[in-house]
């Protein structure tokens, strides 16, 4: 059964149901890159108005802990499918986790750095001898040679303190770092606490563009149920172009699942997702869809910055056998 969206205007989808018979629903067991937040209204959205269930898929949605625990969970089979940043999927994938990336969402890389202006810094050039605090597994540490190259500074200039994801920004504030990491959509909060004194540089901007968050899948698992990936894919795929057009809904559904979240806030992370899932390549190739070439610089990065035990084919690791071409990033 498959899902294949039609915009009329700029409100509305029209899923047209294929001829096949109604079949069984699949339970899958779906764990996410973090905690429910706006870039997952999507899911919530399809799930809520029973798009997978028309589908065959009984659709399970498990909190994350980061990618690396996501990529690893999707790596050994005890979750089918997961959202990882990909590059944390990647390194995962040489050091012998079975993944297979099938869907992208961030197509633009979500790593910013962030800083006071106050403190005298004004871009990428003025890091040297400053502080920069993350947690010290966080991917962007691990590539800072590559951004440290692009912005003309030695990578040893600077001097990383440990801390953790949630402290980022009242450490900021309080002097305790000079410089932050954060990925781009909860820029708004950023925006909100630091005001004009906000220093912001995007590692898109500076050249290092790999992509971010996508979805895996066991490789076993993937061998032994395409056609339940592929319906995934199709479903996936028809609720994130909806959900560009029509936020709010999406958000209403995300907000609903999920105590805690508030709808101003989540709709303003979705529209920097948004941000970071629109290229060219998608709006005229095919929204979530992998480019090769771009795949091939994202391993490499990897190879050159992370320890790869088993170096492997990239083509290997993601495959676009299950998006639909003709549905495409909607141009607002």
């Amino acid at each position: 059964m498959q899902f294949r969206s039609l915009m009329a205007g700029a409100t509305a989808v029209v899923l047209a149901v294929g001829a096949a018979p109604a079949m069984a629903e699949t339970r899958v067991d779906f764990i996410l890159n973090w905690i429910a937040g706006g870039d997952h209204a999507p899911y919530y959205y399809a799930v809520q108005e029973g798009w997978y269930g028309d589908a065959g898929i009984d659709l399970r949605i498990e909190q994350g802990k980061g990618s690396s625990m996501a990529a690893q969970r999707v790596g050994i089979g005890r979750s089918p499918v997961g959202l990882a940043d990909l590059g944390t999927a990647l390194v995962a994938r040489g050091k012998g986790a079975k993944l297979v990336a099938v869907f992208n969402v961030y197509a633009n890389s979500p790593y910013g750095m962030y800083w006071l202006k106050s403190s005298g810094i004004e871009g990428g050039g003025d890091f040297a001898g400053r502080t920069i605090g993350n947690p010290p597994w966080d991917a962007a540490r691990a590539m800072w040679p590559a951004f440290a190259q692009m912005v003309g500074i030695e990578s040893g200039s600077v001097e990383w303190v440990n801390v953790q994801p949630n402290a980022k920004l009242s450490a900021l504030k309080a002097g305790a770092i000079d410089i932050t990491t954060s990925f781009y959509n909860i820029h708004h909060i950023f925006e909100r606490e630091l005001g004009e004194d906000m220093g912001f540089l995007a590692w898109r901007d500076v050249g290092i563009n790999p992509y971010g968050n996508s979805i895996i899948v066991n490789a076993d698992y993937l061998d032994a149920n395409r056609a339940v990936i592929d319906a995934f894919v199709d479903v996936t795929q028809n609720a994130f172009h909806f959900c560009v057009v029509n936020a709010v809904p999406c958000i209403d559904a995300l907000v609903a699942a999920n105590t805690g979240l508030k709808m101003d806030n989540e709709l303003q992370n979705w529209a920097l997702v948004v941000e970071l899932m629109d290229t060219e390549f998608g709006r005229s190739a095919g929204l979530g869809l992998f480019e090769p070439a771009r795949m091939a610089q994202d391993y490499e990065l990897v190879e050159t910055y992370f320890d790869i035990d088993a170096p492997f084919d990239i083509e290997t690791a993601y495959t676009n056998d299950f998006i639909d071409t003709s549905v495409t990033m909607p141009v607002e």
